[in-house]
């Protein structure tokens, strides 16, 4: 599960982020709204974690911006603004939990995964063809045959599943994978898509990741 932190005051988003990687979550922390919305549009979060109060864009903006460009992501805000007409504020922007600040670790991890569990009874595994990504597990399955992926080569299955016979570049799973600042270029994508051609072989997955020059990838099942 990946979660971003947008959140100003770099020692709490520090460490909130310590708690929630000691309990296996993948994390990213920015440190204004602008940032934070250019984070949360890439889709690749299963949760996000805003301040109300931040430089460039507040939680509110922020939250707004992502609802505009209708993502679904839960979104938890923490503020120290606790009164009646700021929570619904902040739940009418497309939070979907206000935490007024100061709290209690133990209880902002109880919303996260309150948070979690609502979005994981939806949709607990992708399937295409006769195969299925279990989201929980990183396990990829076919029949009774199943192999693990590792963090990247599920977050690139679980995008190409997402896009199935749609194209889907290079460009966009490198943003959506590794991030738009990484130094990641498009033969990291390649090297992964052959890793993954490699398991739904070894499953007996009748999925082909197919390409096509200059569009990038889609799904396409064997009908041989």
């Amino acid at each position: 599960m990946k979660i971003l932190i947008v959140e100003d005051e770099k020692l709490l988003a520090d460490s909130i982020k310590t708690m929630l990687e000691g309990r296996g979550f993948q994390v990213e922390t920015v440190y204004d709204g602008e940032t934070g919305a250019d984070y949360a549009e890439l889709g690749v979060f299963d949760l996000l974690i805003l301040d109300v109060m931040m430089p460039k864009l507040d939680g509110f903006q922020v939250a707004r911006r992502v609802r505009a460009k209708r993502c679904g992501t839960p979104i938890l805000m923490l503020t120290a603004r606790s009164s009646l007409e700021d929570r619904i504020e902040g739940l009418n922007a497309g939070a979907d939990y206000y935490l007024t600040k100061p709290f209690d670790m133990r209880e902002l991890l109880a919303c996260i995964n309150a948070l979690l569990r609502r979005q994981g009874s939806q949709v607990d595994e992708l399937s295409y063809g006769n195969t299925s990504l279990d989201l929980a597990t990183s396990m990829l399955i076919c029949g009774e045959n199943s192999v693990r992926l590792s963090a990247r080569e599920f977050d690139v299955m679980r995008l190409l599943l997402q896009y199935g016979d749609k194209n889907l570049s290079k460009e966009v799973i490198l943003a959506k994978v590794w991030g738009y600042d990484s130094n990641a270029v498009e033969n990291h994508v390649e090297v992964y898509v052959g890793f993954l051609r490699k398991k739904l072989r070894s499953i007996g997955s009748n999925i082909k990741i197919e390409a096509l020059r200059r569009l990038g990838y889609h799904l396409e099942v064997d009908e041989a």
